[in-house]
């Protein structure tokens, strides 16, 4: 069974909890921390993420693991004697492609080692719960499923209508009280619900100043994804079920990735009336619908044909998951087709960026840039390289390649010479072709 941070639930005891919240959707468990042991706080240490920034403690994932085993078993004591308290979160902030800056917290190493054996404990008991239109952060589940969930809804069943849905600033406007609440309904441990709170109430200090936090869980952190998953699976998933089948006249589908939602309908009038009562249920629970990022499009296989009877436009957009999907025909035939490109907004950005690094690394050894810039077109291709991206695909590594030209021609004036003839050697040796990595969704899923 593999879950998330990239390690394997293999422990007895997590089977057997995961197999006791399957046989009873209603079983509350009493004794979870003695779950957390030196062993399990080992696996986490080796799953958490290697490379990531220290935080307010100063230590990393390889300075931590000097003396690894006294540091976990003085851990597990005072875990277990209540003697263990969390450090506050390092916030750093990151642009976004629409110019505004994303906080992420930076969770010290120790911090990050409790709330990974969490998350596999809460991922035991949850993971029978959550709905299968959820795809975000969960075991064996990923982006381009939920991409492929949307792609089958539009071309084979009646949608003809989509609201792509956006909750404005989800993680940092959950609500602490809502959150436990949600989190008794499975859990009757008072020591894990305790540590659970005491990580939501760490604090952040932003350039050496302390803040305590009364909502929201810290964006890069271990735990914030399951938390989230939790919040709104009681908060959206089972109330959407709910009015699916009590208020929808027509057919609805939902995919839902973490805080990004669409939802496809036959009929207009059930995405306006789910619009209008979406936006109420999310207000009960603290939270709201980006404004302008949330929109009831006329989209589907017959969006087009229907306009252009009416007089008006090609369907409108929408974007989810790094995609514009665009209703488009083929070639053969002129029948519909779901168009998948990447957005070129984010595009942009990812490759004003790599060019200020290229700029950066320019006095290094070609080789090295070169296999730098080989993970990067390579990871792209991984992620992107759906059917109908090509031509995305492609400029993004012809602009890769221009980009990475430019620098070693301002390496020095001898390098300003440098022709294309000998840089096409360097492009051949590390940088990839644009590949088509994925296959169409309905042939990935047929059995």
């Amino acid at each position: 069974m593999t879950v998330t941070q990239s390690t394997r639930q293999t422990r007895p005891g997590l089977i057997r909890l995961r197999e006791a919240a399957a046989r009873d959707p209603k079983l509350r468990f009493t004794n979870l921390l003695h779950h957390i042991d030196i062993e399990l706080l080992e696996e986490a240490y080796r799953a958490l993420n290697r490379n990531a920034k220290a935080g307010v403690d100063g230590e990393d994932w390889s300075s931590y693991g000097v003396d690894l085993t006294p540091k976990l078993d003085d851990l597990c004591r005072r875990l277990h004697t209540n003697r263990y308290r969390t450090r506050p979160v390092l916030r750093c902030w990151i642009p976004k492609a629409n110019g505004e800056q994303r906080p992420i917290g930076i969770t010290s190493i120790e911090d990050k080692i409790v709330q990974q054996a969490i998350v596999w404990i809460l991922e035991a008991i949850h993971e029978n719960d959550f709905l299968g239109f959820s795809y975000g952060f969960r075991p064996g589940r990923s982006q381009h499923h939920a991409l492929d969930a949307v792609y089958m809804a539009v071309t084979t069943r009646k949608v003809s209508w989509v609201l792509d849905a956006d909750i404005s600033k989800f993680f940092d406007t959950v609500e602490h009280g809502w959150l436990m609440r949600m989190l008794k309904e499975r859990i009757a441990d008072r020591r894990l619900l305790h540590l659970i709170e005491r990580v939501l109430k760490s604090g952040v200090v932003d350039a050496g100043v302390w803040t305590g936090t009364e909502v929201g869980t810290p964006q890069g952190a271990v735990i914030s994804p399951i938390l989230g998953n939790i919040y709104l699976h009681y908060a959206l998933d089972l109330w959407a079920i709910r009015w699916r089948k009590r208020n929808a006249v027509g057919e609805m589908y939902i995919v839902r990735y973490a805080d990004d939602s669409v939802f496809g309908f036959q009929h207009r009038s059930d995405g306006t009336r789910f619009q209008r009562d979406l936006r109420r249920r999310l207000e009960k629970f603290g939270l709201s619908l980006n404004a302008e990022k949330t929109r009831l499009i006329e989209f589907g296989r017959f969006a087009a044909a229907n306009r252009k009877q009416r007089g008006e436009r090609k369907p409108e957009t929408f974007e989810f998951l790094g995609f514009t999907h665009i209703c488009s025909k083929r070639r053969s035939d002129g029948k519909f087709k779901l168009l998948r490109i990447t957005i070129a907004k984010r595009q942009r950005s990812k490759l004003s960026q790599l060019r200020e690094v290229l700029m950066r690394k320019r006095h290094r050894h070609p080789f090295e840039v070169g296999a730098w810039l080989r993970r990067i077109v390579q990871g792209h291709n991984n992620y992107y390289g759906v059917p109908g991206n090509y031509k995305a695909l492609n400029a993004f590594r012809s602009e890769v390649c221009r980009a990475w030209l430019k620098a070693l021609r301002r390496r020095s004036q001898k390098s300003a010479d440098l022709n294309w003839s000998t840089f096409s050697r360097l492009v051949k040796r590390f940088i990839p072709s644009a590949q088509v990595s994925h296959p169409y969704p309905n042939q990935r899923l047929r059995v």
